[in-house]
């Protein structure tokens, strides 16, 4: 995302040298760290530690289901209409 350490810091709350720190593996980060930065960056705490590939949210992922059976929803509308 091309983002400073001291950018990310401010943003979670997170001190830049801890944030250094967890990126050259002198540290892990805690529980109440994780959640921040998932949460900062979109994404689950799952893909944050390396447990899934992906990077979406359980949430994003239903929305897109949603957003997806609106739009069949819709073309089926349409075709009834033209009968």
């Amino acid at each position: 995302m091309d983002l400073r350490q001291i950018d990310v810091a401010k943003a979670t709350g997170i001190d830049q040298k801890t944030l250094s720190n967890y990126e050259t593996g002198k540290t892990n980060p805690d529980s109440f760290a994780i959640i921040k930065l998932a949460d900062f960056f979109d994404v689950s705490a799952d893909y944050l530690i390396g447990r899934s590939i992906e990077h979406k949210s359980n949430t994003d992922r239903i929305l897109e289901r949603i957003e997806k059976i609106q739009y069949e929803l819709n073309k089926i509308k349409k075709d009834i209409k033209k009968l």
